[in-house]
């Protein structure tokens, strides 16, 4: 066998068979015979214990980790593949052989490349060499099969020849999909396959939290006598530490052989033009800092074999809590193909010194800075305070709705409603013209099209200069699919104000309703048809958290805006969440929606009822959008916005109420004509949508079996997942009796996705 070289190509011996997927074998030499490891994914342990009953071939444990499975046994003397008997059948089984030995005492980074050029990932693995010690590392290539992972390989190993510390560079894939068969990329998800057929793709091995037992096949394969190994992508650096230890050298001192890796993300202000995002362009940080994945770093040696590598943890060990290193996640290398304002919201940005001075000493770059920040404004006199509550909100086509949303919020304290309309024509218009006759309700055309904005932002800014604007207390921007659910005193806005106390901002979170699996529109409140909802804890989707603010009128800001006031002019502001807790101070900047420590719900919660019964979706997704007029609502916004995992009946208690305030608005004869007129109306659209194929195919497909099990699995899922759209979820995901902590996630879309 010839010698290994300094930069080895190695391939997982994944296989599959029926339903059982071996992700990795091993075998080596034992004094009686060889040992066997074998990395199964996720499937019931009674599935595995099958194999015992080999003759040649016996495994003796089995370990469920995660929710996949290691069994380890023996084998006869020799190499290469194994023969298993599974039940009935036999299949051959390829191995490869641990050579640990080649990183023997080596200071390794163990890491995963998303998308990032051989240049970027050299200049990481220099960085590192002459400034912490690196002298091997361990890649697992996400990519798929293709010339453009042979040209990286190529191109990396060329590269590194010139980084002479770098002792050892193993580039580890996965095979080529069994059988040849030909797979949709997985940034196409419109093509990507639905059928419940669980061969080996490549695919998965692109999304790391999908097969958890990825590090500890790494671990076995090359890293169990590495000195110290620190979980790090090409797209991270570690920072200089504070004691002059490198981080190998403090992992292999540690109390424990196991220490956190804890990071911040960084941005670029700007990427010259023409050029790929480098490390050196990373110049600045966040305020309040965003976080990164956490990671950590492991002696192996000092670690016991039983210890299982996780993405996130080391299951069978435990660090010291002041056992930190620290390290930086460089997003823009991570999201090449994104704009940086579109990762970050540049307001919070500030360059760092230590970052400037990195990206010159240790790159040799000349990054783009930002530009010198403007003194903030002196906070205004306040304007006089009123006491009466405003909503302002756009409508196309809402017409069967309107009563329902009027009836509910003038009954829990709004006194005002300004709606702009545009493109009306199931009766919106003439209905809200009555209710303004009759001192109701204030309605203006939307003046879109003369400014040249979206339909809701052109909205706002012609709002401003209206009376009821200027004389309103408390201000809103909110739609007819989101109602206010307080939960305080007497469950009116007056309660929330008296519990808020001198807060001059309120942040509603959603909580995303479902369509409760309801098909059919019906003419009956909304909010006693729709009762099954997000969770209270759902990060994600990212919409999930949204929130929308109620705010005082009292010149704070230069604009109204779609999730929160914009263009803050004061010197100071008490901001609080819907549990009455103060939001962060980087939130009169930006942010419109709440996180895992600013999400609350014991005071207030914005009710969004975003899909309706699936008859109503379709309606709603042919009229369009009023924000993100280009984004189709299809498949993909139907599974994000179409959460059904709990029910929760709180703003039932109004529905009394809210009878015998419609029943008043129905008493009179044009109202009432005026509103069925509108229902007839809806009717008649849903009917001639679901005659157009595509429409009806639709509809067909937010009825599924599938599509009802995954409106109860988004805590299931990561933000990959919505991204892509509900055809990236395997069939194999949707079993009903997947574990409490079971999580699936797949990679980024080759663009950033629509919201």
């Amino acid at each position: 066998m010839p010698e290994p070289g300094r930069f080895l190509r190695r391939n997982l011996c994944s296989h599959d068979h029926g339903g059982l997927r071996f992700l990795d074998t091993l075998r080596w030499p034992t004094p009686f015979g060889s040992g066997l490891r074998c990395f199964l994914a996720r499937h019931s342990e009674a599935e595995i214990l099958k194999t015992r009953d080999n003759a040649e071939v016996r495994l003796t444990g089995v370990a469920m980790v995660a929710g996949a499975a290691v069994a380890a046994g023996n084998a006869p003397a020799g190499e290469g593949p194994v023969t298993l008997k599974l039940g009935p059948d036999t299949v051959t089984l390829p191995t490869a052989a641990p050579e640990t030995e080649l990183f023997d005492d080596l200071n390794v980074f163990l890491a995963l490349r998303h998308s990032e050029t051989a240049e970027q990932v050299a200049d990481w693995m220099r960085y590192h060499a002459s400034r912490h010690g690196l002298t091997g590392v361990v890649l697992f290539d996400r990519s798929p099969p293709g010339t453009a992972r042979e040209e990286f390989a190529v191109a990396l190993e060329e590269k590194s020849e010139k980084i002479e510390e770098i002792q050892r560079i193993a580039l580890v894939c996965a095979p080529v999909p069994l059988g040849g068969e030909k797979r949709p990329a997985l940034g196409d998800p419109a093509t990507a396959p639905r059928t419940k057929d669980r061969r080996f793709t490549p695919d998965a091995w692109r999304a790391p939290l999908q097969e958890p037992l990825l590090y500890d096949i790494l671990k076995w394969r090359f890293l169990t006598r590495a000195g110290a190994v620190v979980v790090l992508d090409p797209c991270d650096m570690l920072r200089s530490p504070s004691d002059g230890i490198a981080a190998f050298e403090a992992c292999r001192q540690s109390q424990t052989g196991l220490m956190q890796v804890q990071g911040q993300t960084i941005y670029a202000w700007r990427v010259r033009n023409g050029t790929a995002p480098s490390l050196g362009d990373h110049i600045c940080r966040a305020d309040p800092p965003v976080a990164a994945p956490m990671r950590w770093a492991i002696a192996p040696k000092r670690a016991a074999a039983s210890a299982v590598w996780l993405p996130g943890s080391v299951v069978g060990m435990a660090s010291m809590a002041d056992d930190v290193i620290e390290y930086d996640r460089a997003a823009s290398v991570l999201f090449a193909r994104s704009k940086i304002a579109s990762l970050v919201n540049k307001d919070i940005l500030d360059a760092d010194l230590a970052l400037l001075d990195r990206a010159s000493d240790s790159f040799g770059q000349r990054p783009v800075l930002p530009p010198e920040r403007k003194p903030a404004v002196a906070r205004p006199a306040w304007a006089p305070q009123s006491t009466r509550s405003l909503i302002v909100t756009c409508m196309k086509n809402e017409g069967p709705f309107i009563l329902e949303w009027l009836a509910y919020h003038r009954m829990i304290g709004v006194d005002d409603f300004l709606i702009y309309t545009n493109d009306c024509d199931d009766g919106t218009d003439q209905l809200l013209d009555a209710l303004q006759a009759r001192g109701l309700v204030q309605r203006r055309d939307n003046p879109f099209r003369a400014t040249g904005a979206r339909p809701q932002h052109a909205a706002l800014a012609a709002a401003k200069s209206e009376p009821v604007v200027q004389q309103a207390g408390w201000i809103v921007s909110m739609d007819v699919d989101e109602f206010i659910n307080v939960h305080v005193g007497g469950n009116r806005l007056p309660d929330l104000y008296e519990a808020i106390g001198d807060a001059d901002l309120i942040s509603m979170t959603w909580r995303l309703f479902g369509n409760s699996d309801i098909v059919r529109y019906q003419d009956s409140p909304v909010i006693g048809q729709f009762v099954r909802c997000a969770p209270h804890l759902i990060r994600r989707p990212h919409q999930a958290w949204g929130f929308k603010t109620l705010f005082r009128n009292q010149g704070l800001f230069k604009e109204l805006g779609v999730h929160r006031p914009n263009g803050f002019i004061g010197s100071a502001v008490r901001w609080v969440n819907g549990s009455g807790a103060p939001m962060p101070g980087n939130i009169v900047k930006t942010g419109w929606r709440s996180g895992i420590d600013t999400y609350g719900y014991d005071l207030v919660t914005l009710n969004h009822y975003s899909v309706r019964s699936v008859e109503s979706f379709l309606v709603k997704r042919d009229r369009g959008r009023v924000n993100h007029v280009t984004r189709d609502q299809g498949d993909a916004y139907w599974f994000r916005m179409n959460n059904n995992d709990e029910q929760d009946l709180s703003i039932q208690r109004h529905i009394p109420g809210l009878a015998d305030e419609i029943g008043v608005l129905m008493n009179d004869p044009e109202i009432a004509a005026l509103h069925h007129a509108s229902v007839a109306a809806h009717k008649a659209r849903i009917a001639a949508l679901l005659r157009k194929d595509d429409f009806s195919a639709l509809h067909d497909r937010l009825c599924s079996e599938r599509m009802q099990r995954l409106s109860r699995m988004h805590r299931h899922f990561g933000m990959n997942v919505f991204l892509h759209g509900p055809s990236v979820v395997p069939d194999r995901v949707l079993q009903p009796d997947l574990p409490a902590n079971f999580f699936f996630n797949t990679a980024p879309p080759d663009e950033k996705a629509a919201e």
